[in-house]
């Protein structure tokens, strides 16, 4: 958890530039003045790293998106006095959600400063009381989190109000690829009456089907599941993929993380948008990576 670790594990994997971000897994309990605190000066020292590693790291800022304005105040004064590059979010804090209504300002600010967000999960989301031993909140419980999170993002409506947001969800979303035929019917379903449960027969907040707003997206190939990957491929197309490998801070896995990439075989054109054309154009970088 040290940027020498970081930089080290670069030059061992010959990657030029690493974005790193903080993702707050220990503020699940903190009060709001606590996180807002410890978030303040996480975004001054990443943003130190930053420009002490010019061309080598790029830095997001960290939020709560329900936070509240003096959350939004410390995001708009890291992105536009200390040059953070885009923002982390979890995909829940503490029972809330992005797509909660005390997120709107959030993603108009987000918007207007024309930054990506990232969206990971936190420790454990949903669930938690069952996922104290064998580290299943860290392989089953934070792919369920950021799965419903983005289910939530397009099913209420969210991507749709903001159709410039620069969405990018860590993990080939948790999953969403998999399940992204049962949103759609259901979105199908609806106008045949078939739901008949009132729970069930709440109309979407969207007009077109889930899938249309997930392609607008970005998901990373965090997986180490050479099928899963190819499927997020499938459906998100060669555009909407970036290279991610959970290193920082668990660096032996950026190896296999490339390893990874090379065995989906793709063509050169693709390979590059996934391995860095695509961050590169969400970032504005010249030249496209």
């Amino acid at each position: 958890m040290t940027i020498d670790n970081v930089l080290a594990a670069q030059e061992r994997t010959r990657i030029d530039v690493s974005v790193i971000s903080n993702p707050l897994h220990y503020l699940r309990r903190s009060t709001s003045v606590e996180a807002l605190i410890a978030i303040r000066e996480s975004n001054r020292y990443l943003a130190e790293i930053q420009h002490a590693q010019p061309g080598r790291i790029i830095a997001f800022a960290s939020t709560l998106p329900c936070g509240g304005d003096a959350y939004l105040q410390e995001l708009e004064r890291a992105v536009t006095r200390d040059k953070l590059r885009g923002v982390l979010i979890n995909s829940s804090h503490q029972g809330a959600y992005p797509d909660d209504e005390e997120a709107g300002p959030f993603f108009e600010l987000v918007t207007s400063l024309d930054i990506p967000v990232f969206m990971h999960p936190p420790p454990v989301g949903f669930g938690e009381e069952r996922m104290a031993r064998f580290r299943l909140a860290s392989s089953v419980g934070r792919p369920f989190d950021s799965c419903l999170a983005l289910a939530r993002l397009i099913l209420f409506g969210v991507l749709q109000r903001f159709p410039r947001l620069k969405l990018v969800v860590s993990h080939l979303g948790g999953g969403i690829c998999e399940v992204l035929g049962r949103l759609d019917y259901n979105f199908e379903l609806q106008d045949e009456g078939f739901y008949v449960r009132d729970a069930d027969s709440e109309r979407m907040l969207i007009h077109h089907p889930p899938s249309h707003y997930l392609k607008r997206i970005y998901l990373d190939t965090v997986s180490y599941h050479l099928p899963a990957l190819r499927c997020a491929l499938d459906t998100m197309g060669a555009d909407h993929v970036l290279f991610g490998t959970d290193a920082p801070p668990l660096t032996p896995l950026k190896q296999r993380g490339l390893a990874l990439i090379d065995d989906l075989g793709l063509g050169e054109s693709d390979k590059r948008k996934v391995l860095s054309g695509n961050a590169a154009r969400l970032l504005s970088m010249r030249g496209g990576g």
